[in-house]
C-alpha cells in the first residue's frame, strides 16, 4: 500500500540521515505516528500547518512510501475530517516495527515554504 506523511524540516533531516529508510522516533508530546492515505490530505497538512509551525522550520514536505499490506492491515483507518482525511494511527512504541515494513525508500514528492508573513498571521 502506498501511504503519505507530511513532515517538517527537522523530521525530513532525520529521514535523510536514515538513508530514506525510516521515520524518526516520536517526541513525548507526539503519542501517535499518523501516515495518511491520500496525497491531497498530506499536501493540505504540509502546506497549511507545517509552513506556519516554527518546529517544522516553516517548511512542509510530503513524503510517500510503500508499506507491506499484511502489516498495515493490522491497524484501523480513521476518518478525522472530510471524506479524504484518512489516516492510520500507529502508537509511538510501534514505530520501530512499522519502519521495518517499509518497502524501498521514502520519497519526497512535494515541498511547501512559508509565504511572506503578514501582520494578520500573528492575530
Amino acid at each position: 500500500m502506498i501511504l503519505f506523511r507530511p513532515v517538517g524540516q527537522k523530521e525530513l533531516e532525520l529521514i535523510v540521515e536514515s538513508g530514506y529508510k525510516r521515520y524518526p522516533s516520536r517526541l513525548p508530546d507526539q503519542p501517535i505516528f499518523y501516515p495518511v492515505l491520500t496525497q491531497k490530505y498530506a499536501e493540505e497538512i504540509a502546506e497549511r500547518w507545517n509552513t506556519k509551525d516554527r518546529f517544522s522550520g516553516y517548511t512542509g514536505y510530503v513524503t510517500q512510501f510503500e508499506i507491506e499490506d499484511s502489516y498495515i492491515s493490522n491497524f484501523d483507518v480513521h476518518q478525522v475530517g472530510d471524506t479524504y482525511h484518512l489516516e492510520y494511527w500507529i502508537p509511538f512504541e510501534e514505530l520501530d516495527e512499522f519502519n521495518k515494513h517499509i518497502k524501498g525508500q521514502i520519497k519526497v514528492i512535494k515541498e511547501y515554504s512559508k509565504k511572506e508573513s503578514s501582520i494578520l498571521d500573528d492575530m
